[in-house]
């Protein structure tokens, strides 16, 4: 295998620093220090635009190494929750510029998480009162934040073959429009529960075609996807998250992960994508077999439930654990958390009554230290 994206260089001894610029896809960031990606639902429907408040937001949190945006959809039917943002309309690619030009402009770097819900929906939420689709009709176990309130999940419908190619092409076209818009590239959302992580359980997808059965099956959406928008804007701008094992959105995954998981890296790695971004949930033995097999740079988001991840976790990036660390929720009350993880200052909590939806308080009115 021939890799051809900057990777960090891993330690030979002395411990990385964290805080230090280091060469990353066709590129050179600030920091090891990753903004995940965060739903915040303030991008207001039908439109479903960036708004000036957004680009203040990202702007704010711009001494990230990297900022990986909230989901944003690739297409009308991939939207699972409300007042959550699309990269599918002329409209919507207008109103990211504002985003990147304004991160870029306080000197980060940022890529768009692409984020297809699948079976994770409600006709209350999606196009024309439309059921939402998935690799196999399995309804999820919940209720979901619809206009109406809270609704069970309803049985989503099953994608025929030509479905599926289509999807594909909208992740192409996405990501093309991503590009358009200033970002430096998308990260694929393999994880959590939605479209592409439902491709590769057993448990979401029952398909009996080449898109489901054998592993080698269950993978081709994910590293079809990841081929595609590859050849379209090209692999360094393309990074990829997983999270082997986790049980959002009713995905059972079963105990042997590493079956499915080290040939999905094994593949994607031949693509030479800039990154792979765990949400680790299994343990770190998987973890480490995962970074492993990968050739190019990892970034992971590790598990430290119940606490969320602060800066003691930086230790994973001193020892070689991982090339960088993406935090959650630390980054909504800390816009400026790389420096005060630098130089000790104690980090805010964020207000859990102001994470979804609403206006800009709890949203952009987080202090600098």
């Amino acid at each position: 295998m021939t890799t051809h994206q900057a990777t960090p260089e891993r330690p030979s001894g002395a411990p990385v620093d964290p805080f230090a610029p280091v060469a990353f896809a066709a590129t050179t960031i600030a920091n090891r220090i990753v903004m995940s990606p965060m739903t915040r639902s303030r991008a207001p429907e039908p439109a479903r635009t960036a708004t000036p408040s957004m680009a203040v937001y990202y702007s704010q949190r711009a001494s990230a190494g990297l900022i990986v945006t909230e989901g944003t959809s690739p297409s009308e039917e991939g939207n699972g929750y409300t007042n959550t943002p699309g990269i599918y309309s002329a409209e919507q690619t207008e109103s990211w510029k504002q985003v990147t030009s304004a991160v870029h402009a306080a000197g980060g770097t940022i890529f768009m998480q692409l984020m297809h819900a699948g079976r994770i929906g409600h006709p209350d939420i999606g196009t024309n009162g439309l059921a939402p689709i998935g690799p196999s009709a399995v309804i999820p176990s919940g209720q979901t934040f619809t206009h109406s309130g809270m609704q069970d999940y309803v049985e989503p419908r099953a994608f025929s073959d030509s479905e599926v190619e289509q999807t594909i092409a909208d992740f192409v076209a996405a990501a093309r429009n991503a590009i358009d818009a200033g970002f430096d590239g998308v990260e694929l959302h393999g994880a959590s529960g939605y479209l592409i992580h439902q491709f590769l359980s057993e448990h979401t997808n029952r398909r009996t075609d080449r898109w489901g059965g054998s592993v080698e099956n269950r993978i081709r959406f994910a590293v079809e996807v990841a081929a595609a928008v590859s050849a379209a804007i090209g692999a360094d701008r393309v990074g990829f998250r997983i999270s082997p094992g986790i049980p959002l959105n009713d995905v059972n995954e079963g105990e042997d992960l590493a079956a499915t998981y080290l040939p999905l890296v094994a593949r994607l790695g031949e693509l030479d994508l800039a990154y792979l971004h765990e949400m680790e949930a299994a343990g770190r033995d998987l973890t480490t077999a995962v970074r492993a097999a990968w050739p190019n740079a990892f970034v992971l988001n590790p598990l430290t439930s119940p606490r969320p991840t602060g800066p003691e976790d930086l230790a994973l990036v001193e020892d070689g654990t991982t090339d960088l660390m993406s935090f959650g929720a630390a980054f909504i009350a800390n816009p400026d958390l790389p420096e005060r993880m630098r130089v000790g200052t104690e980090l805010a909590q964020a207000d859990g009554a102001t994470m979804y939806g609403g206006g800009d308080a709890g949203y952009i009115d987080y202090p600098r230290a």
